[in-house]
């Protein structure tokens, strides 16, 4: 099976080959601009190239044969348009990578989202992802290649960052170990699910060519949702020290730098429970098997190895919230 990886050195990209190279018999290929530190092991082809040149992009790919596509990189109309240019009449299947943003943040009588619930995203990066969804799998219906979307939730792993309820690189780590209090949003009893990128990446590897998900949407997320106080304190485990939460208002958090908790703004202060029983159903080998605590420790030691690492010391604003907070009367909560 010849398998081009559109991105391929991503987070979620890691855990697909790695799969794809223990599922066999794969003839693997990524195209990208070949400027992110690659762990790959094994023989996989790199193609160097912009996929937003798209003159260039499908000139260089029209010669490429291969059976699946896999787009991990594609976040607009645009770059979605010029993969059918490139790809339509070509692939056997064609993997779209999307998101659970495309739900919005509304809550379901049954608390998780599943396949059928509403499309109402809250960001443009979810509603940017729905009109790609929607631009493939007209070229589904249209015979132009079959069409598989997978939905991933919050990843993380070696490779990637750790996110809390704030940001997406926070200090609330580094806080964590020098013994300081962080903040989180509301009650701290939002729902939430993260999933390694081993486990992610074993839905794409294993949907690839399997004609029951032609057609389909799946979400890729495990099968426990929990709450942020769960994801603070098993992130505190992780590092080995106790974490004193501050809840303040998302409002009142965001409203001190917006572009910064940009996060909080549009996805992290909604709700985000998951169900992801249809791709089991249709995937069997997609089974998620590492727990959040120690996939969260591999997670922080790969920061650290990379010297990407945020220290808490050099963020004022923070700290700043935290003394307002205090001042107010809000009392840390042990976790």
């Amino acid at each position: 099976m010849r398998v081009l990886i559109i991105g391929g050195t991503g987070l979620i990209s890691t855990g697909i080959i790695k799969h794809l190279q223990a599922r066999g018999g794969c003839d693997i290929t990524m195209f990208n601009r070949a400027q992110r530190e690659s762990t790959l092991a094994g023989d996989v082809k790199q193609i160097t190239g912009d996929r937003n040149d798209f003159a260039a992009f499908e000139h260089r790919l029209a010669s490429e044969r291969v059976d699946v596509v896999i787009d991990m990189i594609c976040f607009n109309k645009d770059q979605a348009q010029s993969d059918l240019r490139a790809f339509a009449g070509k692939c056997g299947h064609f993997i779209f990578c999307s998101t659970v943003c495309t739900y919005g943040g509304k809550i379901p009588g049954g608390v998780v989202v599943d396949e059928t619930f509403p499309q109402e995203p809250t960001s443009d990066y979810g509603r940017n992802k729905l009109e790609c969804e929607r631009i493939f799998l007209a070229a589904h219906e249209n015979k132009s290649f079959p069409v598989t979307i997978i939905r991933p939730s919050s990843t993380y792993g070696p490779g990637g960052r750790l996110i809390d309820n704030l940001e997406y690189n926070p200090v609330a780590w580094d806080r964590i170990e020098r013994g300081l209090p962080v903040l989180c949003s509301g009650d701290g009893l939002g729902l939430w699910v993260s999933t390694h990128r081993d486990d992610v990446g074993k839905l794409f590897a294993f949907a690839a060519m399997s004609p029951v998900t032609f057609g389909q949407s799946y979400n890729a997320t495990r099968d426990r949702n929990f709450t942020w106080r769960d994801l603070y304190r098993e992130s505190a485990d992780a590092i080995g020290k106790p974490v004193d939460a501050i809840f303040m208002p998302a409002d009142w958090i965001v409203g001190h730098d917006p572009a910064r908790f940009g996060l909080l703004r549009e996805i992290t202060q909604f709700h985000g429970a998951y169900s992801s029983e249809k791709a089991k159903r249709d995937v069997p080998e997609f089974k998620c098997e590492i727990d959040y605590p120690p996939g969260a420790a591999q997670t922080l030691a790969d920061i650290r190895r990379r010297n990407a690492w945020r220290d808490s010391r050099e963020d004022k604003l923070y700290d700043e919230m935290v003394q307002k907070a205090l001042a107010a009367g809000v009392t840390p909560v042990r976790l």
